[in-house]
């Protein structure tokens, strides 16, 4: 007999409430619908393994059939089913799941309910404008029921001639929802989140080609894989399995360089497969490519809460129903199982790569340059993971020789150690636009390494702070015997003024728009006549400000340059001499005012030293202006910094040609 009530919900407008905000996308509601047809699957499979119940299981499977001109969509199962005093507990009493309980009493037969809530089936209720439920109960003498419900508070229940053991959900799409008529539409969506779930799931029929076309044939097409590779034992799998996952799931992207297979039962539940992809195209690289599941239906492929921060670069899949998910399982919460979690990921990883380190070191080596910027971010965002990585890490030269942290401090620290006490590490960016500095380097017999990662300036600061009596200086910072001092140096002697005379006439034929800091140095007869530099920790913060990390005052500042100007050379002996010869001393100045000196007294004696110091800067400009070989050694400085560019290029060049010509024309 027929009967009609209100549904048991606490507010009339629950209704609005689940269309709008319950879930984060609509297109949730075939997840959950075929969350629970696959639940009661498994339910009626564990009373047959039970011995409860004892007639014949059949064909378990889930079935899904949309007719698009009706708008009429159908989840199909052949599960457990419900009574009518069930459909009144459980559909009736919002959020009265019968997960629980069933999970209690047959915990040793079955521990894959996906459903808790007991809200799944009403995300029916965002995309339809009715909803029916043909339900039989796999309890002997129950008979069928159906329930009925047009999306207020009032439903109908009646019998049903549904015949079959298990339920049907019927959905009749609302005029907002046509985008769910429409075959690829479901498809894609079936595809996205049911693909690996345990119990089979059909939609359709398998096609074959003929006559010219496409055509049904009898054959269910089964959509999902009910026993996904990470389900399975490791020592069952073979590397071209893994590789096989991975393209299926990946199927644009490059072959992964190695990879984890996870698989715990205590203190938490965890299966899932980690890859370690190729970062080869650092510009594309992806996140949000590990697919979290919740005993193999898909949750979220947003895992930030799950791993930290440097793993979500790892592709693959993690599936566990230890992580609590808010009502519309789109959300992690964050609590302490998340935690445990978060750091056995984290051991895990670092156990492999040691692992690999240690038994497969020549692999490791041949795939380190597409490995190392995850295992830098790793080492820079998470202290513990630091501390594991110093022991796999690899540092390569320029030359292409790898070594662990241990391995190139033996082999450098007898060479490269300073006046100081301090092991200096040598570096390059760029081999072959500071080729001529590692050159210098190499003669000393020197070692060089290349980091040439974009997290590098970030990771050179971290190493200087981790490794005891370290220092990092690249190679182009300042004059090879500057970057390894070994004793004391002597520098030029030299007035006060003759220093501002060199730095007025230098910073005369320098390009604008940085700042240049000009400076004696005795490099040596045969040593170049200017060596242009950056500071390492100028040039180091503007690089890390670049990448971020509240360093932002730097990346402002106005690129500055270190003029060191190599006095024993016999081109700068000669220009600073003609310019002594060529430019009258600036003389003695006038005196500054009194003390008691009224300010405008003081005023006048300041612009009065200013005019001298003033009127002698421009003759030594004038100077440097009219210097052929001035101009020369200076642009040939910055050329060989990939500083001279336009008029000041072809001026170059034009001069370079007169020169040649003269030197050839005089022979």
């Amino acid at each position: 007999m027929a009967n009609k009530g209100k549904i048991g919900v606490t507010t009339e407008n629950i209704f609005p409430v689940i269309k709008q905000f319950l879930y984060s996308d609509h297109e949730i509601f075939l997840r959950e619908l075929v969350a629970n047809a696959v639940d009661a699957s498994q339910k009626m499979k564990a009373l047959a393994s039970s011995g409860d119940f004892k007639g014949e299981l059949g064909d378990i499977k889930v079935t899904i059939d949309l007719d698009s001109k009706a708008g009429v969509l159908k989840i199909t199962d052949r599960g457990i089913g419900m009574t009518e005093d069930e459909v009144d507990r459980y559909i009736n009493q919002i959020a009265f799941s019968s997960a629980g309980e069933f999970l209690e009493k047959y915990k040793d037969q079955i521990s894959n309910i996906i459903g808790h809530f007991g809200l799944g089936f009403y995300s029916a209720f965002m995309v339809s404008k009715k909803v029916t439920i043909d339900t039989l109960s796999w309890k002997e003498g129950a008979t069928a029921v159906r329930w009925t419900c047009d999306g207020s508070p009032e439903y109908k229940m009646e019998a049903s001639d549904h015949a079959d053991r298990g339920t049907v959900i019927t959905l009749y799409l609302d005029k907002d929802s046509e985008e769910f008529t429409q075959k690829d539409r479901i498809k894609g969506l079936l595809d996205k989140y049911c693909k690996f779930m345990p119990i089979p799931i059909v939609f359709g029929k398998k096609q074959e080609w003929k006559d010219g076309k496409y055509v049904d044939t009898e054959e269910d097409e089964v959509i999902n894989s009910i026993e996904p590779l990470w389900t399975r034992q490791p020592s069952e799998l073979k590397d071209e399995d893994y590789l096989s996952f991975y393209r299926a799931l990946y199927p644009m992207h490059d072959e992964p360089l190695f990879w984890i297979h996870l698989n715990v039962d205590y203190p938490f539940t965890l299966t899932g497969i980690l890859y370690f992809p190729n970062l080869k195209d650092r510009v594309a690289i992806e996140r949000n490519k590990i697919q979290l599941y919740c005993n193999q239906m898909f949750v979220t492929d947003h895992v930030d809460n799950i791993v930290p921060d440097f793993l979500t670069l790892l592709h693959g899949v993690i599936d566990s129903p230890d992580i609590p998910l808010n009502v519309s399982r789109s959300y992690l919460q964050s609590d302490a199982s998340v935690k445990k979690i978060s750091t056995y990921i984290t051991k895990k990883v670092a156990d492999r790569l040691e692992e690999i380190f240690k038994e497969q070191r020549p692999a490791l080596e041949e795939k380190w340059d597409n490995l190392k910027l995850f295992i830098e971010y790793g080492m820079l965002s998470d202290e513990k993971f630091f501390e594991r990585a110093k022991n796999f890490a690899l540092l390569k030269n320029t030359d292409g020789k790898y070594f662990s942290f241990e391995e190139y401090r033996k082999a450098i620290e007898g060479e490269q150690t300073d006046k100081d006490k301090k092991v200096v590490y040598l570096y390059a960016t760029d081999v072959e636009n500071q080729y001529s500095f590692i050159e210098d380097a190499k003669n000393k017999g020197y070692d060089v390494l290349l980091m040439d990662c974009e997290l590098d300036a970030h990771y050179v600061n971290l190493l200087e702070q981790k490794i005891p009596d370290t220092r990092f200086s690249r190679v182009d910072a300042d004059s090879i015997d500057n970057l390894i001092p070994k004793e004391e140096k002597i520098r030029p002697q030299m007035s006060e003024e003759d220093r501002t005379d060199l730095s007025d006439l230098f910073k005369a034929v320098l390009p604008t728009g940085s700042e240049y800091y000009v400076t004696e140095d005795n490099l040596g007869d045969d040593a170049a006549p200017i060596l242009i530099t950056q500071s390492e920790f100028m040039r180091r913060y503007r690089e890390m400000s670049a990448l971020g990390g509240g360093l932002n005052f730097y990346g402002e500042m106005p690129t500055a340059y270190n003029i060191t100007v190599n006095m024993q050379n016999p081109l700068i002996a000669k220009i600073f001499a003609g310019m002594k010869s060529d430019v009258a001393p600036m003389g003695k100045l006038p005196e500054e005012a009194s003390k008691d000196a009224s300010d405008e007294e003081k005023t006048k004696a300041r612009e009065a030293r200013e005019a001298v110091k003033n009127a002698h800067k421009k003759d030594v400009e004038a100077y440097a202006d009219g210097n052929e070989m001035l101009h020369q050694v200076t642009d040939l400085a910055l050329l060989a910094n990939g500083m001279l560019k336009g008029k000041a290029l072809s001026d170059f060049i034009r001069r370079s040609q007169k020169v040649v010509a003269d030197a050839f024309l005089k022979k």
